[in-house]
């Protein structure tokens, strides 16, 4: 029950993008279409569930114990950046058609302080390295969810008759906020 709380609460109570405002460049950049922004969840899921599954060893095991942890920062993203690697040279190889959707947006992954956040909030709150696991799959489905969400949104709002002066930005911004209050609902729930 425990580790469906944590689940929980990451996807809905502390949405990344709608709560905690954090990965808002791939939010906006990448929510035109609904495929690329399902694209982009997959690789943010990949390599935050990947970059979880490093960074916490390392930190459990090499620099808790011999008080290295003011390099946490410095060596989680290099670990991102090296896992984005990863997953640039597999789109480009299997999905070229998704890796020149992303274009600039797929290496921004690795200054995607997201996945930054996720790696150091786990240290922060203690995990264990399986609540570490199902929080970082929680933190990437709210992002997904996000995404998906808003480019479904986006999609709908671009055939929508709206007054001049509201279109492009300012009802992107909008509708945003909008779904951000609604996502602010679930403070309550756990």
């Amino acid at each position: 029950m425990e580790l469906f709380k944590i689940f929980l609460a990451a996807v809905f109570v502390k949405n990344i993008v709608f709560i905690r405002f954090l990965a808002l460049c791939s939010f906006v950049g990448m929510t035109s279409d609904v495929k690329k922004s399902t694209g982009m969840g997959w690789a943010v899921l990949f390599v935050t569930v990947i970059a979880t599954a490093a960074t916490y060893p390392l930190y459990k095991l090499v620099l808790a114990p011999y008080n290295l942890g003011f390099l946490q920062t410095l060596l989680f993203i290099l670990v991102i950046a090296s896992l984005v690697q990863l997953v640039e040279f597999y789109l480009k190889k299997s999905a070229p058609a998704l890796y020149s959707a992303m274009g600039v947006y797929l290496p921004l992954i690795t200054t995607n302080c997201a996945i930054l956040a996720v790696t150091l909030d786990v240290i922060a709150a203690d995990y264990t390295f399986i609540q570490s696991m199902v929080y970082s799959i929680g933190v990437a489905i709210s992002y997904m969810l996000a995404m998906v969400l808003f480019a479904g949104l986006r999609e709908r709002i671009d055939i929508a008759p709206i007054p001049k002066y509201l279109k492009g930005t300012p009802i992107l911004f909008i509708a945003a906020a909008l779904l951000a209050l609604a996502f602010g609902g679930f403070a309550g729930m756990i």
